[in-house]
């Protein structure tokens, strides 16, 4: 680290460093402020999303419970085709956002499978959308706590260590302006007093 200069210029760049510091401060804060609202909904969005997943399978186990027959294969019956995945920029965090979700179910004969295969097409179909927008809720947590983290890093860094040194630093080269500007009358004093008394020796002599 450089030797910190004890001079006026030194005091002016500390006193602008402290004046920027201070004005950026507060919308990180501002920020942090923001992701943790954030993280607070997306919480309990995902909770919602978990809950509605764990009640939607329950339910279809219950009213399909067919499904679990081996003689009738449903691997592969729905495909997913795409998943439009978006951004969203909150505070300079880029965070997923669930667009469009498209799947096809296999073509199969109506013939050679039971009347109970449509409907657990169906809720597949619905379980796989949920639990992708489960996936992604899941994602926008796991980015804010990232986020949030890092601002409250930077918090802290302005708080406790680049705000106290930059005021550190202003007082020590401010008590050494003092002291140089107290030294320097002591030394015009002193050096008044001795022109003053060569002076008067001077007229002494003359007499």
């Amino acid at each position: 680290m450089a030797k910190l200069a004890l001079n006026k210029a030194s005091l002016a760049r500390e006193s602008a460093h402290l004046a920027e510091y201070k004005r950026f401060l507060p919308s990180l804060e501002l920020k942090r402020l923001q992701i943790v609202a954030e993280r607070a909904k997306a919480k309990e969005t995902v909770k919602k999303l978990d809950d509605a997943y764990k009640r939607r399978f329950a339910e279809i186990v219950r009213q399909l419970p067919m499904i679990s027959n081996d003689n009738v294969p449903l691997e592969d019956m729905v495909t997913i085709t795409r998943i439009d995945i978006g951004e969203q920029n909150l505070s300079g965090t880029r965070l997923p956002k669930l667009g469009n979700v498209e799947m096809e179910t296999a073509a199969y004969s109506l013939l050679g499978r039971p009347h109970w295969v449509d409907p657990t097409c169906a809720a597949i179909r619905e379980l796989v959308k949920l639990n992708i927008e489960r996936r992604i809720a899941h994602e926008r947590i796991d980015r804010l706590l990232e986020a949030e983290a890092v601002i409250s890093r930077r918090v802290n860094l302005f708080e406790k260590r680049l705000i106290p040194q930059a005021e550190q630093n202003i007082r020590k080269i401010r008590m050494a302006l003092a002291d140089a500007e107290r030294d320097a009358v002591v030394r015009a004093k002193i050096s008044k007093r001795k022109t003053a008394a060569r002076a008067a020796d001077q007229k002494v002599a003359d007499l």
